[in-house]
């Protein structure tokens, strides 16, 4: 099986069927837990799994693998009182099995200033043969616009016409993104972004996880759709880093 059938697989039957033996034929002994939500090790996601409540469900949206690494993007219903976006982001040992996970959550927006919700858009992955190319031309802007804030370049990146917007407080184009910049500076929350810790890409999907400040310590999620060379569509979720976890992995 390929890595994304693996963790597919493994979270139908973890989180869709909410079965707590699925952790004996898809987890790793040593599993390395970074979630906020759950304890290092398989017992533990054990426990979360069996503590799953009825109605409990997971809607998902895009599948990206990159290697050893599968990223989830989607919605929980169960977690809390009302709906969380999320990534999910996995690693496939040699053996097959689930060895480490990340994740960033945040609720789901109704009213949202493009109109688009946090998820929808295109799923399926195109362009593959394009992936090396589109990871380098995202890391790029990474790199001279979300670290080094050079936002004079952005139209090398960014295709301001067809820029179309998920974040909630964003509407579509940089005009749209401009402006919901400035409101969060006026609220003292400037983005920063201080290290890209990892980059998951396929086809036309490329997903970010960083780190930076929003106001307080943040992980930014940050998934691109890149066509024709430039950077077409944005989905994201900025999750404060809590001050305690139930581990000693860290975040990131």
């Amino acid at each position: 099986m390929s890595s994304k059938d693996i963790v597919t697989e493994a979270a139908e039957e973890l989180f869709g069927r909410r079965d707590p033996s699925a952790v004996d034929r898809w987890v790793s002994a040593d599993y390395r837990q970074h979630s906020s939500l759950a304890a290092d090790g398989p017992e533990a996601l054990r426990r979360l799994v069996t503590g799953l409540p009825e109605g409990f469900r997971y809607e998902g949206a895009r599948v990206i693998a990159d290697g050893d690494l599968v990223a989830l993007h989607g919605t929980y219903h169960g977690f809390g009182p009302q709906p969380l976006v999320a990534f999910d982001l996995f690693r496939v040992d040699a053996d097959g099995k689930l060895a480490e996970h990340w994740d960033a959550l945040t609720p789901v927006v109704s009213d949202t200033a493009s109109g688009r919700s946090q998820t929808d858009g295109p799923v399926e992955v195109s362009d593959r043969d394009r992936t090396e190319a589109n990871r380098e031309l995202v890391v790029e802007f990474a790199e001279k616009v979300l670290k080094g804030a050079d936002y004079s370049v952005l139209t090398d990146y960014i295709s301001g016409e067809t820029y179309l917007q998920h974040n909630p407080e964003a509407a579509d184009g940089l005009d749209g993104f401009g402006a919901a910049a400035a409101v969060w500076a006026g609220q003292g929350k400037n983005l920063v972004y201080k290290t890209i810790h990892r980059v998951v890409a396929e086809g036309d999907f490329v997903l970010l996880q960083s780190e930076g400040e929003f106001g307080v310590p943040v992980a930014y999620w940050d998934l691109f759709r890149v066509a024709d060379g430039k950077i077409v569509e944005h989905w994201d979720v900025v999750a404060p880093v809590p001050d305690e976890l139930p581990h000693a992995n860290g975040l990131f």
